[in-house]
């Protein structure tokens, strides 16, 4: 070969468009064409091998092919992805020969139409099942930005809920559009920063909006560049909850009004009346459990302040059952009556409550019982027709400083 025809093959070989390379029987590159030294970048100059830049996944396949080339001596062909000067692994289907004197391999990389298939039929699998989503479920929404906010997918049967066409926000500018309006704002997720500049952070975010009289509940996750180092947009899912939140909201609304009705048949299942001028009778019916005493306690003591009491009486006639915490709150119940000045009476207590109030061991000493409420009124109208009851000024036939005798208050009955 002439100098000439040697110096236009090493133009042919430094110039050629296909991605050219020269290797040792081990798998180093040793001579690369300009084409491929663009796409590989540094690795050309580090003594790499093939194997050191192909996917870890295509590294058996890879070296499988080269030990059939070392030992056959036919030339192979094998696809492998090989990683660029970004970082990426590109896909490629590598020829490859042994030189004559068994010394080196003579290779090309290069896209094939085959592989480039396979890769396509991936993409094309992925965006149909998309479309599958986006054209038949009626309560989704998609959309993503790029890094600068600008909406470049916008689609979903879900959007002409909220008043939008699919593709309407297209190459809008969204974080000018929803990042300071309060009409879309964030609800119910108040540690979300309404701020969108924040949300390209690489962090997947989860929160609800209502945009237009619609409740969105929204995932939004970033989109990462070829290297998976930088993020570069974001992707937005959104599944239209309204429907949902407004079964929540009458649901929540029907729990109020049964607590309402709870609250009313509670005060109609102890009615606290005014049987006499400072005595407040409360007659209860039915089971008395903790609650129950619980709310007698509340509403009694604030009526007893009110009308200024003197006398409260328990009318257990219609019990039947006390659960055993009933009787201590009973008890405090009445400390509780005497600490605002009046005197509290229980009456009418069955034989299976009194075994009941007993059988918990408590002192029931200062417990002042009395058989009915008959019983119980009488008393407490005679302990205020007392001498030491009556008023002190000699009017109205009190006592006298002499210690006269007071006019009593008739009993009831």
């Amino acid at each position: 070969m002439t100098a000439a025809s040697t110096a236009l093959f090493a133009e042919f070989f430094a110039s050629c468009p296909e991605l050219l390379f020269v290797a040792s029987a081990a798998g180093g590159l040793l001579h690369e064409n300009d084409a491929l030294r663009a796409v590989i970048g540094p690795a050309s100059e580090g003594g790499s091998t093939l194997a050191d830049l192909a996917h870890p996944e295509d590294r058996a396949a890879l070296l499988e092919a080269w030990a059939k080339l070392e030992q056959t001596g036919e030339p192979v062909s094998f696809r492998v992805r090989l990683r660029d000067a970004r970082g990426a692994h590109r896909p490629l289907l590598c020829n490859a020969k042994r030189s004559s004197d068994r010394s080196a391999v003579f290779g090309s990389l290069r896209a094939t139409p085959e592989f480039a298939g396979e890769e396509l039929t991936i993409v094309r699998d992925k965006a149909r099942i998309l479309d599958s989503l986006v054209n038949h479920v009626d309560k989704l929404a998609f959309w993503a930005l790029d890094r600068d906010g600008i909406c470049f997918y916008h689609d979903g049967k879900a959007l002409p809920n909220a008043g939008f066409k699919p593709g309407q926000l297209l190459g809008v500018n969204w974080i000018e559009l929803y990042g300071k309006q309060p009409g879309a704002s964030v609800v119910e997720v108040p540690d979300v920063d309404h701020d969108m500049h924040s949300w390209f952070d690489g962090t997947v975010r989860r929160f609800r909006t209502d945009t237009n009289g619609v409740y969105w509940d929204n995932w939004v996750t970033p989109l990462h560049d070829e290297r998976g180092e930088h993020v570069c947009g974001l992707l937005g899912l959104s599944f239209d909850i309204s429907e949902s939140r407004r079964t929540e909201q009458e649901l929540r609304a029907q729990l109020q009004q049964i607590e309402a009705q709870q609250k009313v048949i509670r005060d109609l299942s102890t009615p606290i009346i005014e049987v006499w001028d400072g005595v407040l009778t409360l007659p209860m019916v039915g089971t008395v459990d903790s609650m129950r005493t619980a709310d007698v306690m509340d509403s009694l003591l604030s009526k007893i302040a009110e009308k200024q009491a003197r006398f409260a009486i328990l009318d257990l006639t219609g019990v039947e059952v006390v659960d055993t915490k009933v009787a201590s709150h009973l008890i405090q119940l009445v400390t509780a009556i005497r600490l605002l000045g009046a005197d509290g009476i229980v009456a009418g207590i069955k034989p299976n409550v009194a075994q009941t109030m007993v059988a918990l061991g408590l002192d029931l000493s200062q417990l002042n019982t009395q058989r009915n409420l008959r019983a119980a009124l009488q008393h407490a109208i005679r302990s205020m027709s007392r001498p030491e009851n009556a008023p002190r000024d000699g009017r109205n036939g009190g006592a006298t400083a002499g210690g006269g005798a007071t006019r009593g208050l008739p009993a009831p009955g």
